[in-house]
C-alpha cells in the first residue's frame, strides 16, 4: 500500500487584502433575480408557509383530541 507522508512545509496564511479581493470577485459572480421573479418567489414562500402552518395546527388539534380522549 502507498505511504502517506506529512508535508513539512508550513503554508503562510493568505493576506487580508487577497481574501477581500477573492470575496469581491465572488460577489461579482452572483446573478441577482429581477423584481418580478423576486415577487413571485416571495409570494410562493408566504403561501406555502401559511398552508404548512395550517396543516401543523390541524395535526396538533387532532393529536390533542386523541390524547384528551385517552385521558
Amino acid at each position: 500500500m502507498g505511504e502517506v507522508t506529512a508535508n513539512t512545509t508550513q503554508e503562510k496564511a493568505p493576506k487580508k487584502k487577497s481574501w477581500f479581493k477573492g470575496l469581491k470577485s465572488e460577489f461579482k459572480k452572483i446573478v441577482w433575480p429581477d423584481k418580478e421573479t423576486l415577487v413571485k418567489e416571495s409570494a410562493a414562500v408566504i403561501v406555502i408557509t401559511v398552508i404548512l402552518g395550517f396543516v401543523i395546527a390541524l395535526v396538533d388539534m387532532a393529536i390533542e383530541y386523541g390524547v384528551n380522549l385517552i385521558i
